[in-house]
């Protein structure tokens, strides 16, 4: 597998937990200089202090200014050659108590947070010789679930937002695609859990196994393995890998 280039500068928003911190550290191994980005400095500056990134910005996905702004930043330090737009949320409720306030939280942050992201990194990125957009999107963005419409929306449209950018990119050097994790052993799927016990007062075995039914090998993704995809589509022998939303989920489809 062909690596990075020479210590590109890599973005990840939500980078200081879970699956993005995951993905930074992995950035990090292969050379990368990487910033995380999120809206607790305390917990980036944490992922800095153990070696998972070397610089922060402080910002909130979802404020359009606020996260141009830091992004900005990041990029005067150093020209941003590899965005992981990873920051997310899930709000989970039935289709009928799904007011216009949840579908646009779940639409601010999982879909305009990356349109923003992309907005702000693409003018100097597809300039240079080498880029990379990866979005993490979810398998929800490929098939529906129950109880999650707006999320699930949400990441519908990241998938074809990353599926029409490729084409209007594919004559450049950057390569824009999609992981889609399954149910991933994070804090965000930890709060699943816990919501789970205590609406159906399954234990927490029961709850877990409850989320991993949905995965063919029988257990959650582990954050490291939907970083080691990012990191194959960000080396340069992915350079023919584009508009692509690749499961990372055991074999659900």
């Amino acid at each position: 597998m062909s690596g990075l280039p020479h210590s590109p500068h890599a973005l990840v928003t939500g980078g200081g937990r879970g699956i993005g911190r995951a993905i930074a550290s992995a950035l990090v191994g292969a050379g990368a200089t990487v910033t995380v980005l999120g809206r607790n400095a305390a917990v980036l500056d944490e992922a800095v202090n153990a070696g998972a990134a070397h610089f922060t910005a402080v910002a909130d996905v979802s404020d359009e200014a606020s996260l141009k702004a830091a992004i900005a930043g990041a990029s005067a330090r150093k020209p941003i050659d590899i965005l992981i737009a990873n920051a997310g949320s899930a709000e989970s409720a039935p289709f009928a108590k799904s007011d216009s306030a949840l579908f646009s939280r779940m639409m601010d942050v999982n879909f305009m947070g990356v349109v923003h992201a992309v907005q702000a990194v693409l003018p100097g990125m597809k300039d240079r010789p080498y880029g990379r957009i990866v979005a993490v999107a979810s398998t929800a963005g490929l098939k529906g679930y129950a109880y999650v419409s707006a999320y699930a929306a949400a990441k519908h449209a990241v998938i074809g937002l990353v599926r029409s950018l490729a084409l209007e990119m594919a004559g450049s050097n950057v390569t824009v695609n999609a992981v889609c994790p399954g149910f991933t052993d994070t804090d965000l799927v930890a709060g699943s859990i816990d919501n789970i016990m205590k609406k159906t007062g399954r234990t927490r075995e029961q709850a877990i196994a409850e989320l991993a039914k949905h995965n063919p090998q029988g257990r959650l993704v582990t954050p490291q393995e939907v970083a080691d995809a990012v990191l194959w589509l960000c080396g340069e022998g992915a350079s023919a890998i584009t508009g692509q939303a690749i499961a990372v989920a055991g074999g659900e489809v």
